[in-house]
């Protein structure tokens, strides 16, 4: 398949690639610190694992919704402008795993109901993308599931300022995929940005649609 023809797959054929290539085991690496996620660039691998050495590893889980129109969209969120981290930036509905869930998954599911109001009766998980690390500790294990569409949302105030869709097709299409760089330490790491109209779509967000497109397209 050549890389540009995942813009051109439908949500039938997303779904059946998706079950085929991801599953609902638990990377080790999710809670041992020794074990540092690999980014696929050298800077951010060095980066995350200075991180590992000098602050607690950060759990958390995030949900990939993509929804089941006849031309499949993505469910993404505002972070509400007024957070401590990554105050407005685009994410997914997500966040820290508490030690009351069972799982990963649980807690993918739990906080998209506390964040947007997604149902979890709309939500067919598939499985687990590659787990990614970030520059403030935490180590991100994404959900991806189909969401059947006909939901409605319950937006919360105190963390989203917003809940929109971008289609599936943009961010599946490589040519769309910015590579920008920054230093941390004397060291240049690479990251991803996926400008989506007014929206900026960059850094973990971008980084993780970037495996979900190696992941369900590439390999």
């Amino acid at each position: 398949m050549a890389k540009n023809d995942s813009a051109a797959i439908g949500s039938a054929e997303f779904f059946d690639r998706a079950r085929a290539r991801l599953s609902f085991e638990i990377p080790a690496g999710l809670t041992d610190p020794s074990l540092i996620p690999v980014s696929g660039d050298q800077g951010t691998d060095r980066m995350l694992a200075i991180l590992a050495r000098e602050q607690p590893i950060r759990p958390a889980a995030v949900l990939i919704g993509v929804v089941d129109h006849p031309e499949p969209t993505v469910l993404l969120t505002q972070r509400s402008a007024h957070l401590n981290e990554h105050a407005g930036q685009i994410s997914f509905p997500g966040g820290k795993i508490e030690a009351a869930d069972a799982s990963p998954l649980q807690a993918a599911l739990r906080e998209t109901k506390e964040e947007v109001g997604l149902a979890s009766e709309f939500i067919d998980p598939i499985g687990y993308l590659d787990l990614y690390g970030t520059s403030f500790g935490f180590r991100i294990l994404p959900t991806v599931a189909r969401v059947r569409p006909g939901f409605s949302l319950r937006i919360s105030a105190s963390e989203v300022d917003d809940a929109f869709e971008v289609p599936l097709a943009f961010l599946m299409n490589p040519t769309n995929h910015q590579l920008h760089s920054k230093e941390f330490r004397g060291v240049e790491r690479l990251y991803y940005a996926m400008p989506y109209g007014e929206r900026y779509i960059w850094g973990a967000t971008a980084g993780i649609l970037r495996v979900l497109y190696e992941r369900i397209f590439a390999s």
